[in-house]
């Protein structure tokens, strides 16, 4: 049985389709991270599961139990929101105790209860200080002991890092998730930040206009994305129109406007059907040797970015079609950087091009 159950779920604003009739299963333990542009239904799912907005139709369970109609204060399920939502009022130790004091704990073992977390989230020591004491990481962390203080069946996690600096985000979020793996913890979390996606997810869920686009492992989405919108909304991509010349056994011959290429392919598609070839730029690299290869395109560099670990090039190709190519610089950049207006040629594995029907 899954830890939560959601299915057919809809909710409308107005005219507008927030959640299309989504059906969604979470294993117990699993931190599942939704991704999306905005307005595709990442917070509205979340605001449905804590009991905030009820759908217009569709059921939530949680281990079995539908907890649809049930209000917030009523559902094992906690939420930790992205202001941190602290209680400036009282000290650490009183805003971890807040939520366990209303399930009636009291005495020895509330205190007991909070050295455990304040122990869990490396804060031992700081229960009698006050909130404003505290660095953005640090309340961070109180707001994720406060959250896990009455164990929740469910986490609601609302870009719990975006208001931290980068190094410290990379840091915090890496404890984040060792803290929800010994816990065992069933988590949904919302990000903007396909790094953090990738980095924290058991599963990622693309959300696009309140429907799921695909779900499943990081590496998965990154590698096979399933449409056209995953491939370019999760990470970089390059995406090339093409028809299908000839189609065997795991590869296809096709055919873009600047010419013919083999590309790996799981299943055979028919001749003359139209298909997007997805390119990720890091899988590309220059073709120095000047051979004729069937997996090589042809351009003019239009534009150079140094980004330190990496050099960004963007070409054009005869077809007009851009394309992005980045450039691990493992030895630094080197003396001759290409320049806009360079011709260059760029090639790839076969199994590195993704073709997409959707």
């Amino acid at each position: 049985m899954a830890a939560v159950s959601i299915r057919g779920l809809r909710v409308r604003y107005g005219t507008a389709p927030a959640l299309d009739g989504l059906d969604l299963d979470i294993a117990s333990g699993e931190i599942l991270v939704l991704l999306g542009a905005s307005g595709s239904g990442k917070t509205t799912l979340l605001r449905v599961a804590g009991g905030f907005l009820a759908p217009d139709s569709g059921t939530i369970a949680l281990d079995g139990q539908d907890v649809t109609a049930l209000p917030p204060h009523r559902r094992p399920v906690n939420t930790m929101f992205q202001s941190y939502a602290l209680f400036p009022h009282m000290t650490v130790a009183g805003n971890v105790a807040y939520g366990l004091r209303r399930q009636g704990l009291r005495g020895p073992a509330l205190a007991a209860r909070v050295e455990e977390l304040l122990a869990l989230v490396r804060l031992e020591g700081f229960g009698g200080r006050r909130i404003q004491a505290l660095s953005g990481g640090q309340q961070q962390r109180v707001a994720l002991a406060r959250a896990l203080a009455p164990r929740p069946q469910l986490l609601l996690l609302d870009e719990p890092l975006s208001a931290l600096d980068r190094g410290l985000r990379e840091e915090t979020r890496a404890d984040l998730v060792s803290l929800l793996r010994r816990t065992g913890t069933t988590a949904i979390l919302v990000t903007h930040d396909q790094d953090e996606a990738l980095a924290t997810a058991d599963r990622l869920a693309v959300l696009n206009r309140g429907r799921l686009e695909q779900v499943g492992p990081p590496a998965e989405l990154y590698e096979r994305p399933a449409t056209r919108y995953v491939a370019s909304f999760l990470g970089a991509a390059n995406l090339l129109e093409a028809v299908v010349a000839e189609s065997g056994p795991g590869v296809t011959r096709l055919r873009l406007g600047c010419g013919s290429l083999v590309a790996a392919a799981g299943s055979a598609l028919a001749p003359g059907s139209r298909v997007t070839l997805a390119l990720r730029p890091e899988r590309l690299r220059l073709d120095t040797d000047g051979d004729i290869t069937t997996q090589a395109l042809a351009g003019t560099v239009t534009d150079v970015t140094y980004r330190g670990s990496t050099l960004e090039l963007a070409l054009r190709l005869a077809d007009g079609a851009a394309l992005r190519v980045s450039r691990p610089l493992g030895e630094g950049a080197g003396p001759a950087l290409p320049r806009p207006g360079d011709p260059l040629r760029v090639r790839w594995s076969p199994a590195a091009s993704m073709l997409l029907t959707q």
